[in-house]
């Protein structure tokens, strides 16, 4: 047995672990808070640091608090649920600050203060495990474990909208009846405003009583199942759907159609607060031309167009492209156009690209836009909003955009689109110098 010792918590990683120093060298702590002194069992040596498992808090922080979901202690899929809330905010902040200060050399004039919104039962979309046990023949659907990589087994899951978080013990029951029930190793689920999807990877051809056991269970329940055999162009619902996925931004009267393995903002409220609030800080004018770049389905682009003169978006997915014309026609908008674009590779023969802007919307992927920055900076729009998933690439892109291409970080701002992971949202305003 693993001999367990004591240490004392200075930080938090950016996963949302504790860090600690143990003999001179860092050591990551799960579920452990900066300011507390915890016993622990460390389970892998690694060259720069070693991890370890907590066996127990001696000097508990202040700002710990009861987890809300009751499988927290061996789900992986959330890492915070033990800080309070608004320590959560001010630890992404501090992430963020530090990202931008330590990668990009950069600090806003201002910063923005956090976005933030519901904290349970946000999760719209989510792609989640299932296993069958071995011993009892019962599905499990969830998250991994927080220390293996087996899935969790859980009950109800707080974090996932409902209807399905509520339903993962039954799901997985479900599941449990199929003849192919070894050979579906996940779902994946997206949640409309007005019907629920559930996309079914099957590695085996289910039986006609199979499709049944969903069909009946999708009708009882309100839910729609897909059966997904290969790759993502596989998918398809084992009956048409009767409403479509979609979702709503009233503020701006736009509605926006999806399929259930596109790309959507996971937290539906956070969504609308973020494109008001990405937008306010844009402020176009009705005679602006506007670009959209990564634009997916059109989440910022159409709502622009409410705003805008003109607003040209473009994304690589052809089919995320497709259905973001197709929105901005159900919408009865006549002033966006669309194009598809590998925005990683070099796009000066595109039309867009050779054009002049007066405002620059960014929502790239992790890898950030730093492909794209000398583009953007020729097309010397006056301001810049970049909407960023990763902090570190966001703080990169920064810089260069400070030091190399004339423009000023005005402002910076956490939001919280994943409540109680260590994930990091973030928006930036950057203004052309005069």
């Amino acid at each position: 047995m693993k001999a367990s010792f004591e240490v004392d918590v200075v930080d938090l990683s950016h996963d949302g672990r504790g860090v600690a120093r143990h003999n001179g060298k860092a050591m990551f702590v799960a579920g452990a808070l900066p300011g507390e002194t915890v016993r622990v069992i460390r389970n892998k040596r690694r060259s720069k640091h070693d991890d370890a498992e907590l066996e127990a808090v001696v000097v508990a922080s202040a700002e710990r608090v009861a987890a809300p979901c009751v499988h927290y202690d061996r789900c992986g899929g959330c890492a915070l649920q033990h800080l309070e809330p608004a320590a959560q905010l001010r630890a992404k902040h501090a992430q963020l600050q530090s990202e931008l200060e330590r990668i990009g050399k950069v600090t806003p004039q201002h910063w923005l203060d956090p976005l933030d919104g519901p904290w349970l039962g946000y999760r719209r979309k989510a792609r989640l495990g299932v296993r069958v046990l071995p011993k009892s023949g019962r599905a499990i659907i969830g998250f991994r474990e927080r220390h293996s990589p087996l899935l969790a087994n859980v009950r109800t899951c707080a974090v996932l909208a409902e209807p399905i978080g509520s339903l993962v013990d039954t799901l997985g029951t479900l599941i449990s009846t199929l003849s192919i029930a070894e050979h579906v190793p996940q779902i994946e689920l997206a949640i409309g405003e007005r019907t629920t999807v559930l996309v079914v990877r099957v590695m085996q051809t289910p039986s006609d009583e199979d499709v049944e056991k969903l069909r009946a269970f999708g009708q009882e329940r309100g839910l729609s199942f897909w059966l997904q055999p290969g790759g993502v162009h596989t998918a398809a619902p084992i009956d048409p759907m009767a409403v479509p996925l979609d979702y709503t931004v009233p503020e701006f009267d736009i509605r926006l159609e999806f399929q259930p393995l596109d790309f959507v903002q996971v937290n539906a409220e956070l969504n609308r607060t973020m494109i008001r609030h990405a937008i306010d800080l844009l402020d176009p004018k009705p005679t602006d031309r506007v670009l959209d770049l990564y634009c997916g389905l059109g989440n910022f682009t159409l709502p622009l167009a409410r705003r805008a003169g003109e607003v040209v978006g473009v994304e690589g997915d052809e089919g995320l492209v497709a259905r973001a014309r197709a929105n901005a026609e159900a919408n009865g908008l006549q002033n966006v156009r669309f194009a598809v674009a590998d925005l990683f590779k070099p796009v000066a023969d595109e039309i867009w690209s050779r054009q002049k802007y007066d405002l620059i919307l960014l929502d790239p992927p992790r890898a950030g836009s730093v492909e794209m920055l000398p583009t953007i900076a020729a097309m010397q729009a006056r301001r810049i909003v970049y909407v960023s998933c990763h902090p570190g690439s966001l703080a990169r892109d920064a810089g260069i955009l400070v030091r190399e291409h004339g423009y000023t970080l005005r402002s910076a701002g956490i939001m919280n689109m994943f409540p109680h992971t260590g994930h990091v949202e973030s928006i930036a305003v950057f203004e052309r110098n005069a």
